[in-house]
């Protein structure tokens, strides 16, 4: 994963750069709901500029992240197909058993948890099984992992497959270019670095994806993730809007609002902030005696630290301890439950104050537990 390069290719557009304007008028249909075109329209630009592409299918699915993997492995998957998972952590987990569900065979590509899938692994479990599409999940929110992807594209495609990338814990803090990382499908969700409330899923296919799409032999198992019909609800196509469903129109304002901070603050102030956070995190750790569990910090995910417990240290005695400060950490996840705290610096929280403050607090609760052991 390369911090070096992070000038954006896309720029934003002026449109989601300008306030927030809301329609004013008295909402006596049937919906009712105050969902104008101009609104999802601001969104579709905030999300080709957050993702870094021009692909026209780039719209929000009314849902949480995992809205956005069901909709997009629904769609770009057909029963009998293959799928590799990279898996690194639990959503590589959820995949393999969504896949299942939906009557596709899983070829799975086993990764060490804290570690990251090389290219030549990678490469080599994609001659031995020639999938339809590969799943990796950049920002591996049990482990800490970011995955690195570049060339994984160019794999995929020289075998005819597709790739499918899980960007929920990354978007934001580690560079995601999706046209020119040749990605087929990324999805993301909206209450990590943008701050804006769970309950939508951000989603783009490529036009590589569309096409296979459109070359179905069976119909997409769901009416309400069905990507087509999505798209032409976001206005998508040139095809005239039908109505689809009724969307959660606050959440969509909000995301609006979301994507319109991070495009003035930049993207690429947007990723640097989090990178110098993390860094920031990692050396007060160090001061304090803990240890990354993911050791290459070169693929440590840059908003979302996983700490190695100490020896003979009960991890829940401390998450309940600065609970009762008002402070909220986590524990592991899957892979990695039992083994370390997990502290987010997504967004707002990565600020510095904010960070040493919660670094005080878990130095003090350790102290207090070491001096009750003495």
């Amino acid at each position: 994963m390369s911090f070096n390069n992070l000038l954006s290719t896309i720029p934003p557009a002026t449109r989601i750069l300008e306030p927030l304007k809301v329609p004013s008028k008295l909402l006596m249909g049937p919906g009712p709901s105050n969902m104008r075109e101009s609104i999802m329209d601001d969104v579709k630009a905030g999300l080709q500029y957050l993702f870094q592409t021009n692909n026209e299918l780039t719209f929000a699915v009314s849902g949480s992240g995992h809205a956005g993997m069901e909709c997009a492995v629904m769609n770009l998957l057909e029963p009998g197909e293959t799928v590799l998972v990279v898996q690194t952590g639990i959503w590589g987990q959820r995949v393999a058993d969504l896949v299942d569900r939906l009557g596709g065979r899983v070829q799975t590509l086993n990764v060490e948890a804290g570690k990251a899938a090389t290219l030549e692994m990678f490469s080599k479990a994609m001659e031995d099984c020639k999938p339809a599409v590969v799943f990796v999940c950049q920002g591996e929110s049990s482990t800490g992992v970011a995955q690195p992807l570049e060339d994984f594209g160019d794999v995929c495609h020289k075998n005819g497959t597709l790739l499918l990338v899980d960007a929920v814990a990354s978007i934001g803090c580690v560079p995601l270019q999706m046209d020119a990382l040749d990605i087929d499908c990324v999805y993301a969700a909206t209450q990590k670095v943008l701050g804006a409330p769970p309950g939508l899923a951000m989603i783009s296919f490529s036009e590589r994806a569309v096409q296979k799409m459109r070359t179905r032999k069976t119909r997409v198992p769901s009416f309400y993730l069905d990507a087509f019909e999505l798209a032409n609800y976001w206005g998508c196509s040139n095809e005239p809007r039908r109505y689809h469903h009724t969307a959660p129109i606050s959440l969509v304002y909000a995301l609006r609002e979301a994507l319109s901070e991070i495009a003035n603050e930049g993207l690429e102030q947007c990723l640097l902030r989090h990178r110098q956070c993390a860094d920031f995190l990692y050396s007060k750790l160090e001061e304090i005696g803990l240890k990354p569990y993911v050791k290459e910090k070169s693929v440590r995910l840059p908003g979302l630290t996983t700490i190695e417990l100490p020896p003979n240290v009960e991890f829940k005695l401390i998450i309940d301890k600065l609970m009762s400060q008002g402070i909220e950490i986590s524990g592991g996840l899957g892979p990695t439950v039992g083994k370390v705290w997990r502290i987010g610096t997504f967004g707002v929280n990565a600020d510095k104050e904010k960070i040493l403050k919660t670094v005080h607090a878990l130095d003090e609760a350790l102290k207090t537990v070491h001096n009750k052991d003495v």
